[in-house]
């Protein structure tokens, strides 16, 4: 479901930036495609820099950054483990800002 929180699951293969530890990642994809075999999801963030292509939100676990510029296709039945929360509509949209600025596409409509 569309801006649902889950917690999410290591990649026991990740390399790089990705860390450990508690993780939660953030369903971006239409729920409307939930019954694809993978899902886009953003992961969140309490220790990343600020910047306009990472919305802060407040899922009600504190502020924390939605990682729009570190997007992922996971499998839900594998990576997603239980949801936690769920973004609020004007979260949403600042999510939606931040794809539209990172992406390059033409801002969404207004509410």
């Amino acid at each position: 479901m569309r801006g649902a929180v889950h917690r999410i699951r290591a990649d026991h293969h990740a390399r790089g930036h990705e860390q450990g530890g508690r993780r939660f990642a953030v369903v971006l994809q239409a729920t409307r495609f939930d019954l694809l075999s993978r899902w886009v999801v953003a992961p969140t963030s309490t220790g990343a820099r600020s910047m306009v292509v990472r919305p802060e939100v407040d899922w009600g676990d504190g502020p924390t950054l939605v990682l729009c510029d570190s997007l992922v296709s996971v499998d839900p039945a594998i990576r997603l483990g239980d949801q936690v929360g769920h973004l609020t509509l004007a979260d949403l949209r600042a999510v939606d800002v931040a794809l539209a600025l990172l992406l390059d596409l033409s801002p969404p409509p207004s509410f």
